[in-house]
């Protein structure tokens, strides 16, 4: 089980660094993550707990903030277990009339 986890944690990286970096990261990379997640805790290999705070710890290395600073206290409301909050920065958005 560990080869699952530590490819977790690679996946966590990656995707992290490049949304950190202002790439984007396909859906289908967070969801699979998401996916072997929720196996990992299925099959009893760790706890709800002990993978979100690896996962905050993987989110603080790139942002250089943690997920409570950047999405407040209750972020776990807006992503509950197994959601990862990747998402993109929102481009910017320019008028194209006078109006």
């Amino acid at each position: 089980m560990q080869v699952l986890e530590e490819e977790l944690e690679q996946r966590w990286r990656r995707m992290f660094a490049a949304l950190a970096a202002g790439e984007d990261v396909p859906p289908s990379h967070r969801l699979r993550a998401e996916g072997m997640m929720e196996a990992i805790v299925l099959i009893g290999s760790t706890a709800r707990d002990e993978l979100t705070l690896r996962m905050c710890s993987s989110y603080q290395s790139a942002f250089g903030r943690s997920l409570a600073e950047a999405f407040g206290n209750d972020w776990q409301a807006l992503f509950p277990f197994p959601q990862i909050p990747a998402m993109a920065n929102r481009a910017p958005v320019y008028p194209s009339t006078q109006d």
